[in-house]
């Protein structure tokens, strides 16, 4: 009976066009991730139907909360990142107590027979199943009984500001931005980390001193306290707008600040404050921060005054290192 029902699983209809799966956290979609995409697209060509299924939250969130990492970006912004990668969908898998107790194989059969691959491809630190038992080779020897091709990638070795050469991780990724290593977390990622989200409401400090800011409430993770060189981007009635930015990062301590967050002096091409549009709402509205550089460490001024003729030494620095002065 057992050989069976193992011949009657392989005998399973398979989508036509072929389907690739890809299962993982995909928590930033760096580097590493792409190139799985990449790789699942090759083997079923154009017309192949790719699905990514994503954990979200971190499996550690059910597991082990007290250990789970944060999030470098919104779950809805890396599906976003999936598909521009080449997904042509993407799944949520949410880390529940029953979902995580499956041993590997209940888990891939139940994957498997809802969508039906013709191959699956993972990377080589690929884990599943309870207690993280399945590995790359337990995958394999899963997805040949069932008539399943699989690919197992090796990692991706990427060249940091030092030399030295690491593997393309999440982990990696959120650790570079702790240190305020934007650049380095940019070379993992492949592109620039940003801070995503909606523009709010601040203590307006800024507007006093000639200065204004935008606060950006946003889920995605903020990097080391400080100041840093980047750009903005968002939507006008007039259209688009891209402009360069002053960014700080942290509880702004010369002004008594508690709780850490994001704002933003944005400026013209010729390091002026922008102005924004007189038809955009004040508060509400979407912005994108685009992190490309560290400019100073966080700092307690001794005045008001310190602090705003630092600031303007830090915009004209900005606007300097971004060539646009």
């Amino acid at each position: 009976m057992p050989e069976s029902n193992d011949s009657s699983r392989s005998q399973l209809p398979r989508t036509t066009p072929q389907t690739a799966l890809t299962i993982g956290n995909f928590d930033g979609v760096h580097l590493g991730h792409q190139l799985l995409l990449q790789h699942a697209r090759a083997a079923i060509g154009p017309q192949g139907r790719l699905i990514a299924l994503s954990f979200h939250p971190h499996p550690l969130t059910t597991l082990n909360p007290a250990v789970a990492p944060p999030q470098i970006e919104s779950f809805q912004i890396r599906k976003q990142r999936l598909l521009g990668a080449g997904a042509d969908e993407v799944i949520e898998l949410t880390p529940t107590p029953a979902l995580l107790a499956k041993d590997p194989e209940s888990f891939l059969n139940e994957i498997i027979d809802e969508h039906h691959p013709s191959i699956i491809v993972e990377g080589h630190d690929f884990h599943f199943g309870r207690a993280r038992s399945g590995t790359p080779t337990t995958l394999t020897e899963l997805c040949n009984t069932r008539g399943i091709q699989t690919q197992i990638l090796g990692p991706v070795k990427v060249t940091l500001t030092d030399q030295s050469i690491v593997t393309a991780s999440s982990s990696l990724t959120r650790w570079l931005l702790e240190q305020g290593r934007v650049r380095d977390a940019a070379y993992v990622l492949g592109r620039s980390h940003e801070l995503q989200g909606t523009v709010v409401q601040g203590q307006q400090l800024g507007r006093t001193i000639n200065i204004p800011t935008i606060n950006l409430e946003t889920e995605s993770h903020l990097p080391a306290d400080g100041v840093y060189s980047g750009f903005a981007r968002f939507d006008t009635p007039s259209g688009p707008q891209h402009t360069l930015a002053a960014i700080n990062v942290g509880s702004r301590p010369t002004v008594q600040g508690t709780s850490k967050r994001a704002e933003a002096h944005l400026l013209n091409t010729d390091g002026s404050s922008w102005t924004p549009h007189q038809d955009l709402p004040e508060y509400g509205w979407d912005c994108t921060l685009e992190l490309t550089g560290w400019i100073r460490d966080q700092v307690k001024f001794d005045s008001i005054d310190t602090l705003k003729q630092q600031i303007r030494r830090d915009c004209g620095r900005i606007c300097e290192i971004l060539s646009v002065k």
